[in-house]
């Protein structure tokens, strides 16, 4: 059930890359992170944009759960490998946070 816990709400499901360039950090419900809400949300109404310098191809795959070098939308876990279910699915997700957390924002 996304949004009952403080996973799904505070830290990062995905990355989904705007038409402008920028992208949004979202949470389990496609909010941006820290939005507790099921509301529909436009992104481009809040402060939430982001370029990422560095995301190259090759970084996105090693960021995706799921290994695709999609840099348009970078999926971090999936509900096979949710970080909360276990400890080797929170180390795994750890090391994407790790490699996005390396990249700049501007």
């Amino acid at each position: 059930m996304p949004l009952g816990d403080f996973r799904s709400v505070f830290l990062p499901y995905c990355i989904r890359k705007q038409p402008d360039g920028r992208y949004a950090v979202l949470n389990r419900e496609y909010k941006p992170v820290g939005f507790f809400t099921r509301d529909h949300v436009i992104y481009e109404d809040h402060p939430v944009l982001v370029k990422l310098k560095g995301l190259t191809k090759a970084k996105a795959a090693k960021i995706s759960y799921a290994g695709k070098n999609n840099s348009d939308e970078i999926f971090l876990y999936n509900d096979g490998c949710i970080p909360t279910h276990s400890k080797a699915n929170m180390r795994a997700y750890l090391a994407r946070i790790e490699l996005l957390a390396g990249l700049v924002v501007a």
